[in-house]
């Protein structure tokens, strides 16, 4: 017996007369059609075959909402004109079972992302504490994964410039999908309250929060034991960073990151004293410059493929004590890079995209230039056109995510490490692996 749930419907006026019906009549025994969707957008299509391929008249000529998926299917489609049913996940079974039907289809653009047998698996799950929460940095050449806590109690006396809390950074190394060992990482003290990271080098940088007592700022960790650290940057021109959250770094070697006062809100930073920015930091001349402004928390950061286009999250609809306020951002705006005078500005700020569920919080592109960003209710993908084509559903939702090798992706679910496997050909643009 299938339980199913109506959300919230999408587009039910196709006539534009106001007065569509949101309800479609389903059937669970219903197959799903193969239709040939040549005429749709295929701006988040890769430049592979069909994975769908047309069936005969009498299926093509079934209505749209009479398209379900079958028995056998992990997606689900959503119709044009609501937002359809969603199946009630069950209980984890065990560590490694595939969860049914996590892959949730907004637009058939989508089904070549996740290629002929997407799956969500999870591969820890630890209840003594919130160990996957940020950060998320593949390293291709020891074959690691790098991650960052959520917040930890800490009664140690070091602790105590942080409101005895503590950040932990795991070290997960692969030699299989399956088989892995995991280590917590042992940085020097001037690694504060680590969070967002991005590869850099050999190695990551990482996003240092700081504490009351010491600077926040950018620290580079070696990629190999014993994993030694060094201070990039940990000042604006002599007054401090407020809590930089996440970081990228662009082809030109200048890293790209954003500041907002999470830290401040959650006790372990001092009181501002600069806004809410985006900067741009350049390694090799020691240049700091704000290159964007105007948000409620500036949180996750990336490029597009070509480098033309930044997108930057707005979590205002949480702060940092927790509190949720549905009126205030949970937005990507996207930017255009304009280069005049040898130099990179972002210009024409836009609204990309808003969160149904949650708040957008990690953000990464594909090489097709799809966009992901960690939601509410798990991993949600548009189109560089800013139309949502699909959705990852994990249980819990999903703060922050990163690309592994051939079409692999690994989720943080604060006390839960998920593994996806897209399409081989579903990359990250960040390493394109």
């Amino acid at each position: 017996m299938s339980h199913n749930l109506w959300l919230r419907p999408r587009t039910a006026d196709p006539d534009g007369t106001g007065q569509g019906s949101h309800k479609v009549s389903f059937s669970d025994s219903s197959k799903s059609s193969r239709q040939d969707s040549s005429r749709h957008s295929t701006s988040s299509r890769p430049s592979t075959p069909r994975l769908l391929s047309p069936r005969g008249d009498k299926e093509k000529d079934r209505p749209r909402s009479q398209q379900l998926w079958s028995d056998n299917r992990v997606w689900q489609r959503v119709n044009r004109q609501s937002e359809a049913l969603w199946q009630e996940t069950p209980s984890l079974q065990s560590a490694s079972s595939p969860q049914p039907r996590p892959f949730l289809i907004y637009h058939d653009s989508f089904l070549n992302l996740l290629g002929p047998s997407p799956t969500l698996s999870l591969l820890i799950s630890d209840p003594r504490a919130p160990y996957f929460h940020e950060a998320g940095v593949f390293h291709p050449k020891t074959n690691t994964l790098f991650v960052t806590s959520n917040q930890i109690p800490d009664q140690s006396p070091d602790a105590v410039t942080t409101q005895n809390k503590t950040i932990v950074i795991t070290k997960i190394e692969f030699f299989s999908p399956t088989d892995f060992t995991r280590d917590k990482v042992r940085c020097p003290e001037r690694n504060y309250m680590a969070n967002g990271g991005t590869n850099y080098r050999d190695g990551v940088i990482f996003c240092a929060q700081g504490s009351l007592r010491e600077p926040s700022g950018l620290i580079y960790m070696e990629g190999k034991r014993p994993h030694k650290t060094t201070t990039l940057l940990n000042n604006y021109h002599g007054r401090p960073f407020n809590s930089p959250n996440d970081v990228v770094v662009h082809s030109d070697g200048s890293v790209w990151f954003t500041d907002p006062i999470y830290g401040y809100e959650q006790g372990f930073r001092p009181k501002p004293q600069l806004p809410q920015h985006v900067y741009r930091f350049d390694p090799s001349t020691g240049d700091i410059r704000v290159v964007a402004d105007g948000f409620g928390r500036p949180n996750g950061i990336c490029f597009a493929p070509n480098e033309d286009t930044c997108y930057i999250t707005d979590t205002d609809f949480i702060h940092g004590d927790g509190t949720k306020v549905h009126s205030r951002a949970a937005t990507i705006y996207a930017y255009s890079v304009f280069w005049t005078n040898d130099q990179p500005y972002l210009t024409n700020r836009r609204v990309f995209a808003y969160a149904d569920t949650g708040a957008p919080d990690g953000i990464k592109c594909d090489v097709y230039g799809n966009v992901y960003a960690g939601c509410g209710d798990g991993i949600n993908v548009w189109n560089n056109g800013g139309m949502l084509v699909g959705k990852i559903l994990i249980e819990g939702g999903c703060a922050n995510f990163c690309f592994g090798r051939n079409g692999e992706m690994w989720c943080f679910g604060e006390h839960k490490l998920w593994r996806v496997k897209l399409a081989d050909e579903t990359q990250g643009a960040l390493l394109g692996v």
